[in-house]
Protein backbone atom coordinates (compact mmCIF):
# COMPACT_ATOMS: atom_id res chain seq x y z
CA UNK A 1 0.00 0.00 0.00
CA UNK A 2 1.28 3.46 -0.86
CA UNK A 3 -0.02 6.62 0.77
CA UNK A 4 0.30 10.18 -0.44
CA UNK A 5 3.71 10.67 1.14
CA UNK A 6 5.18 7.84 -0.92
CA UNK A 7 5.45 5.34 1.92
CA UNK A 8 4.83 1.78 0.83
CA UNK A 9 3.87 -1.02 3.16
CA UNK A 10 2.47 -4.50 2.89
CA UNK A 11 -0.71 -5.30 4.75
CA UNK A 12 -0.77 -8.48 6.74
CA UNK A 13 -3.88 -10.56 6.42
CA UNK A 14 -4.62 -14.06 7.55
CA UNK A 15 -6.62 -17.09 6.55
CA UNK A 16 -9.27 -18.79 8.59
CA UNK A 17 -7.69 -22.21 8.93
CA UNK A 18 -9.05 -25.59 9.73
CA UNK A 19 -9.58 -26.02 13.50
CA UNK A 20 -6.25 -26.31 15.25
CA UNK A 21 -5.13 -27.87 18.48
CA UNK A 22 -5.98 -31.42 17.40
CA UNK A 23 -2.46 -32.43 16.44
CA UNK A 24 -1.22 -35.81 17.57
CA UNK A 25 1.14 -35.82 20.57
CA UNK A 26 3.59 -37.69 18.36
CA UNK A 27 3.76 -34.70 16.04
CA UNK A 28 6.53 -33.04 18.03
CA UNK A 29 8.13 -31.13 15.15
CA UNK A 30 7.22 -30.19 11.59
CA UNK A 31 9.58 -28.89 8.92
CA UNK A 32 8.43 -26.28 6.37
CA UNK A 33 9.74 -24.60 3.27
CA UNK A 34 8.34 -21.06 3.04
CA UNK A 35 8.43 -18.95 -0.11
CA UNK A 36 7.26 -15.33 0.29
CA UNK A 37 7.26 -13.22 -2.88
CA UNK A 38 6.43 -9.51 -3.12
CA UNK A 39 6.23 -7.74 -6.48
CA UNK A 40 5.68 -4.02 -7.04
CA UNK A 41 4.98 -2.90 -10.63
CA UNK A 42 5.14 0.88 -11.17
CA UNK A 43 3.43 2.95 -13.89
CA UNK A 44 6.49 5.22 -14.11
CA UNK A 45 10.18 4.80 -13.37
CA UNK A 46 11.33 4.96 -9.77
CA UNK A 47 14.51 6.98 -9.31
CA UNK A 48 15.33 5.90 -5.75
CA UNK A 49 13.77 3.50 -3.26
CA UNK A 50 14.70 2.62 0.30
CA UNK A 51 13.11 -0.33 2.06
CA UNK A 52 13.20 -2.52 5.14
CA UNK A 53 12.32 -6.20 4.92
CA UNK A 54 11.28 -8.40 7.84
CA UNK A 55 10.57 -11.77 6.23
CA UNK A 56 13.41 -13.94 7.53
CA UNK A 57 12.66 -16.05 10.62
CA UNK A 58 15.16 -16.20 13.45
CA UNK A 59 15.69 -19.20 15.70
CA UNK A 60 13.68 -18.87 18.87
CA UNK A 61 11.38 -21.41 20.45
CA UNK A 62 9.27 -22.98 19.12
CA UNK A 63 10.85 -22.26 15.70
CA UNK A 64 14.34 -23.15 14.49
CA UNK A 65 15.42 -21.49 11.25
CA UNK A 66 17.59 -23.90 9.26
CA UNK A 67 18.21 -21.54 6.32
CA UNK A 68 16.85 -18.34 4.84
CA UNK A 69 17.73 -16.60 1.57
CA UNK A 70 16.57 -13.17 0.45
CA UNK A 71 16.67 -12.17 -3.24
CA UNK A 72 16.06 -8.58 -4.37
CA UNK A 73 15.64 -7.52 -8.02
CA UNK A 74 16.98 -5.12 -9.28
CA UNK A 75 20.22 -5.59 -7.39
CA UNK A 76 20.38 -3.03 -4.55
CA UNK A 77 22.93 -0.23 -4.56
CA UNK A 78 23.41 -0.92 -0.86
CA UNK A 79 22.17 -3.65 1.46
CA UNK A 80 22.70 -4.21 5.21
CA UNK A 81 21.38 -6.62 7.81
CA UNK A 82 20.80 -6.10 11.51
CA UNK A 83 18.67 -7.26 14.44
CA UNK A 84 16.12 -4.76 15.69
CA UNK A 85 15.13 -4.02 19.29
CA UNK A 86 13.01 -7.16 19.46
CA UNK A 87 15.63 -9.44 17.91
CA UNK A 88 13.98 -9.61 14.48
CA UNK A 89 16.11 -10.04 11.36
CA UNK A 90 15.96 -6.84 9.29
CA UNK A 91 17.39 -6.23 5.81
CA UNK A 92 17.69 -2.58 4.78
CA UNK A 93 18.37 -1.82 1.12
CA UNK A 94 18.30 1.01 -1.39
CA UNK A 95 18.11 1.02 -5.19
CA UNK A 96 19.47 4.19 -6.78
CA UNK A 97 18.97 3.37 -10.46
CA UNK A 98 15.86 3.76 -12.60
CA UNK A 99 13.48 0.82 -12.32
CA UNK A 100 9.80 0.17 -12.98
CA UNK A 101 9.41 -2.96 -10.85
CA UNK A 102 10.68 -4.36 -7.56
CA UNK A 103 10.73 -8.07 -6.73
CA UNK A 104 11.60 -9.44 -3.29
CA UNK A 105 11.65 -13.17 -2.56
CA UNK A 106 12.44 -14.84 0.74
CA UNK A 107 12.85 -18.63 0.85
CA UNK A 108 13.25 -20.18 4.30
CA UNK A 109 13.50 -23.66 5.75
CA UNK A 110 12.28 -23.91 9.34
CA UNK A 111 11.37 -26.52 11.91
CA UNK A 112 8.56 -25.87 14.38
CA UNK A 113 8.23 -27.86 17.59
CA UNK A 114 5.03 -28.44 19.53
CA UNK A 115 4.75 -26.27 22.63
CA UNK A 116 3.05 -28.91 24.75
CA UNK A 117 0.59 -26.27 26.00
CA UNK A 118 -3.04 -27.39 26.38
CA UNK A 119 -6.06 -26.79 28.59
CA UNK A 120 -4.64 -29.44 30.93
CA UNK A 121 -1.42 -27.48 31.52
CA UNK A 122 -1.22 -26.15 35.07
CA UNK A 123 -0.74 -22.41 35.27
CA UNK A 124 -0.71 -19.67 37.92
CA UNK A 125 -3.64 -17.42 38.68
CA UNK A 126 -3.66 -14.48 36.30
CA UNK A 127 -3.39 -12.05 39.24
CA UNK A 128 0.01 -13.51 40.07
CA UNK A 129 1.31 -12.68 36.60
CA UNK A 130 -0.06 -9.13 36.78
CA UNK A 131 2.01 -8.70 39.95
CA UNK A 132 5.30 -9.66 38.29
CA UNK A 133 7.49 -6.61 37.60
CA UNK A 134 10.97 -5.70 36.38
CA UNK A 135 11.69 -9.07 34.78
CA UNK A 136 14.72 -8.80 32.52
CA UNK A 137 15.77 -11.19 29.80
CA UNK A 138 18.04 -13.14 32.13
CA UNK A 139 15.02 -13.83 34.36
CA UNK A 140 13.00 -15.24 31.47
CA UNK A 141 13.12 -19.03 30.97
CA UNK A 142 14.65 -20.72 27.96
CA UNK A 143 11.49 -20.17 25.92
CA UNK A 144 12.77 -16.67 25.23
CA UNK A 145 15.62 -15.51 23.00
CA UNK A 146 17.59 -13.15 25.21
CA UNK A 147 16.87 -10.27 22.82
CA UNK A 148 13.66 -9.20 24.50
CA UNK A 149 13.12 -5.93 26.39
CA UNK A 150 11.70 -5.81 29.89
CA UNK A 151 8.52 -7.84 30.31
CA UNK A 152 6.85 -4.70 31.66
CA UNK A 153 7.21 -3.02 28.28
CA UNK A 154 4.66 -5.45 26.86
CA UNK A 155 2.06 -4.13 29.31
CA UNK A 156 2.18 -0.65 27.82
CA UNK A 157 0.07 0.95 25.09
CA UNK A 158 1.63 1.17 21.63
CA UNK A 159 0.89 2.90 18.35
CA UNK A 160 -1.80 0.42 17.33
CA UNK A 161 -2.85 -0.81 20.78
CA UNK A 162 -4.38 1.66 23.22
CA UNK A 163 -5.69 0.64 26.63
CA UNK A 164 -9.21 1.33 27.84
CA UNK A 165 -11.91 0.26 30.29
CA UNK A 166 -13.90 -1.13 27.35
CA UNK A 167 -11.14 -3.58 26.48
CA UNK A 168 -10.62 -4.47 30.14
CA UNK A 169 -14.35 -5.05 30.63
CA UNK A 170 -14.50 -7.37 27.64
CA UNK A 171 -11.52 -9.35 28.96
CA UNK A 172 -12.93 -9.61 32.50
CA UNK A 173 -15.67 -11.86 31.19
CA UNK A 174 -12.93 -14.52 31.19
CA UNK A 175 -10.38 -13.11 33.65
CA UNK A 176 -12.14 -13.23 37.02
CA UNK A 177 -12.16 -15.04 40.32
CA UNK A 178 -8.54 -16.16 40.44
CA UNK A 179 -8.89 -18.23 37.28
CA UNK A 180 -5.71 -19.94 35.97
CA UNK A 181 -4.14 -17.70 33.36
CA UNK A 182 -4.12 -20.30 30.56
CA UNK A 183 -7.81 -21.11 30.94
CA UNK A 184 -8.73 -17.43 31.07
CA UNK A 185 -6.51 -16.60 28.09
CA UNK A 186 -7.95 -19.42 25.98
CA UNK A 187 -11.44 -18.30 26.97
CA UNK A 188 -10.71 -14.78 25.71
CA UNK A 189 -9.17 -16.18 22.52
CA UNK A 190 -12.28 -18.24 21.80
CA UNK A 191 -14.57 -15.37 22.73
CA UNK A 192 -12.93 -13.13 20.13
CA UNK A 193 -13.23 -15.87 17.51
CA UNK A 194 -16.92 -16.35 18.30
CA UNK A 195 -17.87 -12.67 18.64
CA UNK A 196 -15.96 -11.33 15.63
CA UNK A 197 -16.53 -11.90 11.91
CA UNK A 198 -13.56 -12.54 9.65
CA UNK A 199 -14.11 -10.10 6.78
CA UNK A 200 -11.39 -8.68 4.54
CA UNK A 201 -13.64 -5.83 3.38
CA UNK A 202 -14.37 -4.09 6.69
CA UNK A 203 -10.86 -3.01 7.69
CA UNK A 204 -7.53 -2.12 6.12
CA UNK A 205 -3.96 -1.83 7.37
CA UNK A 206 -4.71 1.58 8.94
CA UNK A 207 -8.00 0.77 10.72
CA UNK A 208 -7.82 1.71 14.43
CA UNK A 209 -8.14 -1.19 16.84
CA UNK A 210 -11.03 0.55 18.60
CA UNK A 211 -12.99 0.62 15.33
CA UNK A 212 -12.44 -3.09 14.67
CA UNK A 213 -13.50 -3.78 18.25
CA UNK A 214 -16.72 -1.78 17.84
CA UNK A 215 -17.55 -3.42 14.50
CA UNK A 216 -16.63 -6.89 15.80
CA UNK A 217 -15.08 -7.52 12.39
CA UNK A 218 -11.74 -7.58 10.61
CA UNK A 219 -8.81 -9.85 9.80
CA UNK A 220 -6.13 -11.56 11.85
CA UNK A 221 -4.19 -8.32 12.35
CA UNK A 222 -7.28 -6.71 13.91
CA UNK A 223 -8.07 -9.72 16.09
CA UNK A 224 -4.50 -9.79 17.40
CA UNK A 225 -4.58 -6.06 18.19
CA UNK A 226 -7.91 -6.45 20.00
CA UNK A 227 -6.59 -9.30 22.11
CA UNK A 228 -3.43 -7.35 22.93
CA UNK A 229 -5.54 -4.37 24.00
CA UNK A 230 -7.67 -6.59 26.22
CA UNK A 231 -4.73 -8.32 27.89
CA UNK A 232 -2.67 -5.16 28.39
CA UNK A 233 -5.70 -3.27 29.73
CA UNK A 234 -5.74 -5.86 32.54
CA UNK A 235 -2.03 -5.31 33.18
CA UNK A 236 -0.86 -8.53 31.51
CA UNK A 237 2.24 -8.60 29.25
CA UNK A 238 1.37 -9.54 25.67
CA UNK A 239 3.13 -9.14 22.32
CA UNK A 240 2.30 -9.26 18.62
CA UNK A 241 3.59 -12.14 16.47
CA UNK A 242 3.71 -12.13 12.69
CA UNK A 243 4.33 -15.27 10.70
CA UNK A 244 2.61 -17.89 8.60
CA UNK A 245 -0.11 -20.46 9.09
CA UNK A 246 -0.20 -23.78 7.31
CA UNK A 247 -3.63 -24.14 5.75
CA UNK A 248 -5.35 -27.30 4.59
CA UNK A 249 -7.40 -27.28 1.34
CA UNK A 250 -11.02 -28.46 1.46
CA UNK A 251 -11.54 -32.20 0.95
CA UNK A 252 -11.11 -33.15 -2.69
CA UNK A 253 -9.45 -29.86 -3.60
CA UNK A 254 -5.77 -29.58 -4.62
CA UNK A 255 -3.30 -27.54 -2.64
CA UNK A 256 -2.76 -24.25 -4.50
CA UNK A 257 0.84 -23.09 -4.78
CA UNK A 258 1.25 -19.50 -3.57
CA UNK A 259 -2.24 -19.30 -2.07
CA UNK A 260 -1.14 -19.27 1.57
CA UNK A 261 -0.99 -15.98 3.47
CA UNK A 262 0.80 -14.20 6.24
CA UNK A 263 -0.83 -14.53 9.65
CA UNK A 264 -0.82 -12.78 13.02
CA UNK A 265 -1.42 -13.91 16.58
CA UNK A 266 -0.34 -12.98 20.11
CA UNK A 267 1.89 -14.29 22.85
CA UNK A 268 0.96 -13.86 26.49
CA UNK A 269 3.55 -13.99 29.26
CA UNK A 270 2.12 -16.66 31.56
CA UNK A 271 4.67 -16.58 34.38
CA UNK A 272 8.23 -17.66 35.05
CA UNK A 273 7.59 -21.37 34.52
CA UNK A 274 5.61 -21.21 31.28
CA UNK A 275 7.12 -18.09 29.72
CA UNK A 276 5.47 -16.89 26.51
CA UNK A 277 2.39 -18.79 25.31
CA UNK A 278 0.99 -18.35 21.78
CA UNK A 279 -2.73 -17.69 21.24
CA UNK A 280 -4.51 -17.40 17.89
CA UNK A 281 -7.75 -15.38 18.20
CA UNK A 282 -8.58 -15.87 14.50
CA UNK A 283 -8.87 -19.61 15.07
CA UNK A 284 -9.67 -19.65 18.80
CA UNK A 285 -6.81 -21.89 19.86
CA UNK A 286 -3.38 -22.19 21.37
CA UNK A 287 -0.63 -21.89 18.80
CA UNK A 288 0.54 -25.23 17.40
CA UNK A 289 2.97 -26.63 14.86
CA UNK A 290 0.86 -25.15 12.04
CA UNK A 291 2.03 -21.68 13.14
CA UNK A 292 5.42 -20.46 11.90
CA UNK A 293 6.55 -17.31 13.77
CA UNK A 294 8.74 -14.73 12.03
CA UNK A 295 8.73 -11.44 13.97
CA UNK A 296 7.89 -10.09 17.43
CA UNK A 297 6.71 -6.59 18.29
CA UNK A 298 4.40 -4.43 20.34
CA UNK A 299 2.00 -4.34 17.37
CA UNK A 300 1.93 -4.51 13.57
CA UNK A 301 4.04 -1.35 13.24
CA UNK A 302 7.07 -3.31 14.49
CA UNK A 303 6.72 -6.30 12.15
CA UNK A 304 5.51 -5.13 8.73
CA UNK A 305 7.03 -7.59 6.20
CA UNK A 306 8.16 -4.78 3.91
CA UNK A 307 8.00 -1.02 4.08
CA UNK A 308 9.84 1.90 2.60
CA UNK A 309 9.76 5.04 0.49
CA UNK A 310 10.10 5.69 -3.24
CA UNK A 311 10.93 8.73 -5.33
CA UNK A 312 8.80 8.65 -8.47
CA UNK A 313 6.95 5.56 -9.64
CA UNK A 314 3.52 7.05 -10.30
CA UNK A 315 0.89 4.48 -9.35
CA UNK A 316 1.75 0.90 -8.52
CA UNK A 317 0.33 -2.61 -8.46
CA UNK A 318 1.27 -4.92 -5.59
CA UNK A 319 1.09 -8.70 -5.78
CA UNK A 320 2.04 -11.05 -2.96
CA UNK A 321 2.46 -14.82 -3.07
CA UNK A 322 3.06 -17.00 -0.01
CA UNK A 323 3.64 -20.75 -0.09
CA UNK A 324 4.00 -22.84 3.08
CA UNK A 325 4.98 -26.40 2.20
CA UNK A 326 5.61 -29.18 4.73
CA UNK A 327 8.77 -31.10 3.86
CA UNK A 328 10.08 -34.42 5.18
CA UNK A 329 12.84 -34.24 7.76
CA UNK A 330 16.27 -34.44 6.20
CA UNK A 331 15.41 -32.44 3.10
Amino acid sequence: MMNQTGNQSQQQSGPVAEPLGSQSPAQEAVRYKIRHQTHYQYSENVAVCQNQVRMQPVSRPPCHCLSSDLTITPTPSSQEEHRDYFGNQVTTFSIESLHDSLFVECVSLVQVRASGISVQTRSPRFEEVIGLTDLRSNAIPATDTGFQPLIDEYKNPSRRVRLSDDFAGYARQEFSGGRPILLAALGLTQRIQNDFSYDTTTTDVNTPTEQAFQMRSGVCQDFAHVQLACLRSLGLPARYISGYLRTVPPPGKPRLIGADESHAWVELYAGRELGWVGLDPTNGTFVGTDHIPVCIGLDYEDVSPMRGVVLGGGTHHLSVSVDVEPVPAGQ
